[in-house]
């Protein structure tokens, strides 16, 4: 009942506060406006000469001053309450807020049991791991029956490709051949297969074909 409450009573304790701040200030402008008067009155009894009368304004200038500066006093002191009691608010609500969190953990708490957590994770994890295995054996089941055609196709287009590499090759050799070798047929004939014997070798051992 007193949490219910507690509010409130701050907000109806801020309400007398301010009106309490606002009866100070409106005293203290009736004191300043007197104090006016005072000092106004001092000086026509000074010009006039009269020294008794100056006396007792005086007196009553003095009472009033220390009357205002008490309503300065007050009026930190009201300022001051006032913070305090905000301050309270603020710590009754963070309070509040650390009461319903502190039931809610005590709640999920109540529900959650560790060891059921902890067993869930663990069949997650191996179930997971089971997935994992299935797939990995299904793919590569899967690559055996699909790579070999695949390979094969990809290792024949290979050799073709070097083959034309070195037609090209050895085409452009023999058009650069000396003109000598023209008139020796069987010459001729001989430097080009070995030209082309070795050119085939050499390409198919840098690609790693035997």
């Amino acid at each position: 009942a007193i949490d219910i409450f507690f509010p409130d009573i701050i907000k109806e304790q801020n309400r007398e506060l301010r009106g309490t701040q606002r009866a100070i200030s409106r005293d203290r402008a009736a004191l300043e406006k007197q104090e006016k008067q005072l000092e106004l009155e001092i000086k026509k009894m000074a010009k006039t000469g009269n020294k008794e009368a100056c006396k007792v304004l005086a007196k009553q200038l003095v009472q009033l001053r220390k009357q205002k500066n008490r309503t300065y006093a007050v009026s930190s002191k009201v300022t001051s309450m006032s913070t305090q009691t905000k301050v309270m608010n603020s710590q009754m609500k963070m309070a509040g807020a650390m009461s319903a969190t502190a039931k809610t953990m005590q709640a999920v708490n109540k529900k959650m049991d560790p060891q059921k957590t902890l067993q869930t994770m663990q069949n997650f994890q191996k179930e997971n791991m089971k997935m994992e295995m299935t797939e990995e054996m299904i793919n590569d089941t899967l690559d055996d029956i699909f790579d070999a055609s695949d390979e094969e196709e990809e290792t024949q287009d290979i050799v073709n490709q070097v083959l034309d590499e070195i037609g090209i090759e050895i085409s452009g050799k023999m058009a650069k051949a000396p003109s000598a070798a023209r008139g020796l047929p069987s010459a001729s004939a001989s430097t080009a297969a070995t030209i082309s014997d070795e050119e085939i070798e050499r390409q198919l051992k840098a690609l790693g074909v035997d």
